[in-house]
């Protein structure tokens, strides 16, 4: 099934569907760039003939998140506890019942990361980069990450990832369980590919009733927790330090936070 949108291309062949984002170089996201990623798959869920989606993405990073650079001068003004409209997209990828391979070429980062981190699996190289710098920036981790991060790699090294911000490779990624399969660059997609085709050999009603299992209570986890992530990040668009953070990503130089 074709996407009608410019920004994202789907096809669907034996089995298969490859979703591709189509906003080169960083492929930033908006609401509604997830709203329609998740009409897709979405989609997809409806479609009897797929029983596996890759998603991957042109340009030289798989996603960069959200396009921060104009939050200096106008933080994001919502209500204490209003949660935000695109995880609430975002939740919609996490309800979807068949398997996702993400295919990480490049940078994922921040809900960049939280993208990568929807899908049940993820192929990547040691030119990726992957990382959780929303401290590094002076706001809240959010799409959920609060969970899927420890859950994919242990409460210990999501907090380090956390903590620090830092930018780790794709090998590095293989190394703590963040990736599942390591290949080189030119390579990723198809690696991607061959996996979900792999899945796709397997039964299919088989293959969603135990990712139904194994992810039980996924969706309401993220549900609770883009609620708390949302919150939080709410209150600190307002500091002194989301300001300093931001500006200090844009000139390119280590934050100067103060606490306020």
């Amino acid at each position: 099934m074709p996407s009608s949108r410019p920004d994202i291309g789907c096809d669907l062949d034996d089995a298969v569907a490859v979703v591709e984002l189509r906003r080169p170089p960083h492929n930033y996201f908006d609401i509604e760039l997830i709203g329609a990623l998740a009409d897709v798959f979405e989609a997809l869920d409806a479609d009897s003939h797929c029983r596996a989606i890759v998603l991957a993405a042109q340009g030289s990073a798989f996603c960069a998140g959200a396009d921060l650079s104009k939050r200096t001068a106008n933080p994001p003004q919502r209500s204490a506890h209003a949660v935000n409209p695109l995880y609430g997209e975002a939740l919609r990828l996490f309800s979807c019942t068949k398997p996702v391979v993400a295919a990480v070429h490049g940078a994922a980062v921040g809900g960049g990361l939280g993208l990568a981190l929807a899908a049940d699996f993820r192929v990547t190289c040691v030119e990726a980069r992957f990382s959780a710098n929303f401290n590094r920036l002076g706001f809240h981790p959010g799409f959920g990450l609060s969970v899927t991060l420890p859950r994919v790699v242990g409460a210990q090294q999501a907090a380090l990832l956390f903590y620090t911000g830092r930018r780790i490779d794709g090998q590095e990624a293989h190394r703590i369980g963040l990736a599942d399969v390591l290949v080189a660059q030119d390579q990723v997609r198809q690696r991607a590919i061959e996996l979900a085709a792999e899945i796709a050999v397997s039964a299919p009603i088989a293959v969603q009733a135990t990712r139904a299992t194994l992810r039980r209570g996924l969706a309401d986890q993220i549900r609770v927790a883009v609620a708390h992530e949302s919150a939080q990040q709410n209150a600190q668009y307002q500091t002194e330090d989301f300001k300093e953070g931001i500006a200090a990503m844009a000139a390119r130089r280590p934050p100067q936070f103060k606490g306020r």
